[in-house]
């Protein structure tokens, strides 16, 4: 059996869309690794990786054999990287596959912020085509509370800048994250904020009480009260029903590993269809019953 002519330092996470994505890692772990939901980067020290590691493995991949369509720059928020390094990865990334169609990367607000329009249109000129941003909610209390490192204002900046310095913008919100006490507000603010930046792609993922994480122990003392089944269905529905897609088509997906079900579809084309399977899905599960926990990755 043929090796992978590449170690990668584990764990190693990528969007869904990026399943067919050949992996580079260019930063190890999560510069903020604070947010109270998340367990992905808790075993790793947050570092950014020589630029001549980053090489070695791009030609080591380049010379397996593989021709990409698309190559995703790992871990949590490459785009914290400097722009030397980005750069010269993009380059190279350029020299040892050609073909590629399109580059991604995992972003923050703090980081797209930080650079600057030009440096962030040069990296676009590249090749750097989409980035995955973890809005997660559009309230600041409840960015507050899981301890997400930016405010509703600074991730509707963040949105609006990335998208003028031509990339794609995918907008992740969590269904959930709140608790019951902040669901109301959860949906209206979120549901602003969508329409407010209107990403190309927008997703949805479910929040787990997580073992070992700040959101678990705050589950188990009651501070907060998880989202039933049918609180998720109708959290989901009133955010997609009190957003508004003016400014360009959003590619719509709930097909994560911790959704229930998958969704997806073009908003606001399918946005009725979409609202109707999730009134359905609201009136016939029942009260009090919880989805179930995701397999573990």
């Amino acid at each position: 059996m043929l090796s992978f002519p590449i170690n990668y330092e584990q764990p190693v996470y990528r969007p869904p869309s990026e399943a067919r994505s050949l992996l580079v890692q260019v930063t190890i772990g999560c510069s903020n690794n604070k947010c109270t939901y998340c367990d992905m980067y808790r075993s790793k020290s947050y570092r950014v990786r020589p630029i001549k590691d980053i090489k070695k493995d791009l030609f080591r991949l380049s010379q397996s054999g593989m021709s990409p369509e698309k190559i995703f720059l790992c871990d949590g928020d490459a785009l914290g990287a400097s722009m030397e390094i980005l750069e010269e990865t993009l380059l190279a990334i350029k020299e040892y596959f050609p073909e590629r169609r399109r580059v991604g990367i995992y972003a923050t607000a703090e980081n797209i912020l930080e650079k600057s329009e030009s440096d962030l249109k040069r990296l676009n000129e590249l090749g750097l085509g989409i980035a995955y941003l973890g809005l997660e909610s559009g309230d600041d209390k409840v960015l507050h509370m899981i301890v997400k490192g930016n405010t509703a204002l600074e991730m509707k900046e963040a949105s609006l800048k990335i998208k003028r310095c031509g990339f794609k913008l995918s907008t992740i919100v969590m269904l959930g994250v709140g608790g019951q006490k902040y669901t109301d507000q959860h949906i209206t603010k979120t549901s602003k904020m969508i329409s407010d930046t209107c990403p190309q792609y927008l997703s949805f993922l479910t929040t787990f009480s997580v073992p070992g994480t700040p959101y678990h122990t705050m589950v188990e003392r009651g501070l907060i009260s998880p989202l039933t089944s049918k609180m998720l269905f109708r959290e989901m529905h009133d955010i997609l029903e009190g957003a508004h897609f003016d400014l360009n088509p959003v590619i719509f997906r709930a097909n994560h590993v911790s959704n229930q079900y998958p969704l997806g579809g073009t908003l606001p084309r399918d946005k009725e269809k979409i609202l109707e399977t999730l009134r359905f899905w609201i009136k016939e599960t029942p009260e009090g019953t919880y989805p179930p926990r995701p397999p573990q990755m």
